[in-house]
């Protein structure tokens, strides 16, 4: 699945600062059932009217998912029409300032580790194998390759030549601590997004200028 963008992410995040939306939001990822407005209304002391709108923020935001089902213990007119429940959402939210994805680092060092323990082979020449696959998948149907690397948090800017300078590396703080490993996983990672973008692969390239990622667009 994908990670939403960066802004709806940080907007998520943002939105547990609203007191009545966190004690809702910690009401509901500590139920066993998915609850309804008028329970949670009843058990934070908050208008229905109050409760709702702040649970339609947190769905809004992807942090509660909603389902329709009759609530247990309902009686009487209308008892037998599904209520609209409440449960946690299945994917987490996570926000970085800048934008880092130390998931997808971590995703693709498990695959790797599992693809050579399973065939015996180099944890590294897994590890760009992975990566170029993921890198592949992630960017099909992209409208581009700038716009992939815009949406993967890199922050493309044109060089003046036909290429792009990357201003923000996803991978920050592991490739600050683990350079060989961490720049060869984010080339060959960008290598497949190239390559599903109907670009040569030839068109990334390594960059050494501080504070700029460890990989560059070169002009076609």
């Amino acid at each position: 699945m994908r990670r939403l963008p960066w802004i709806r992410r940080m907007a998520a995040v943002a939105s547990l600062g609203d007191d009545k939306r966190r004690q809702l939001f910690e009401l509901i990822a500590s139920s066993d059932e998915a609850v309804g407005r008028d329970d949670a209304a009843l058990a934070l002391g908050l208008a229905r009217s109050t409760a709702s709108f702040h649970l339609d923020k947190l769905v809004q935001d992807g942090l509660l998912a909603v389902e329709f089902r009759k609530a247990p213990g309902k009686t009487g007119p209308g008892s037998g029409r599904p209520a609209k429940m409440y449960r946690p959402a299945a994917s987490e939210v996570g926000a970085s300032v800048p934008d880092r994805n130390y998931d997808l680092a971590g995703e693709l060092l498990a695959e790797a580790i599992e693809d050579a323990t399973a065939t015996g082979g180099a944890v590294g020449d897994s590890l760009r194998t992975t990566s170029y696959r993921k890198g592949q998948e992630l960017a099909a149907g992209a409208p581009g390759l700038a716009e992939f690397v815009a949406g993967e948090g890199y922050r493309p800017e044109p060089d003046g030549a036909g290429g792009l300078v990357l201003m923000n590396c996803p991978f920050h703080r592991l490739a600050d601590g683990h350079p060989d490993v961490v720049c060869a996983m984010n080339g060959s990672f960008l290598q497949g997004a190239a390559a599903a973008c109907g670009e040569s692969a030839d068109r990334v390239a390594q960059n050494s200028v501080p504070g700029q990622c460890c990989a560059r667009i070169t002009p076609p």
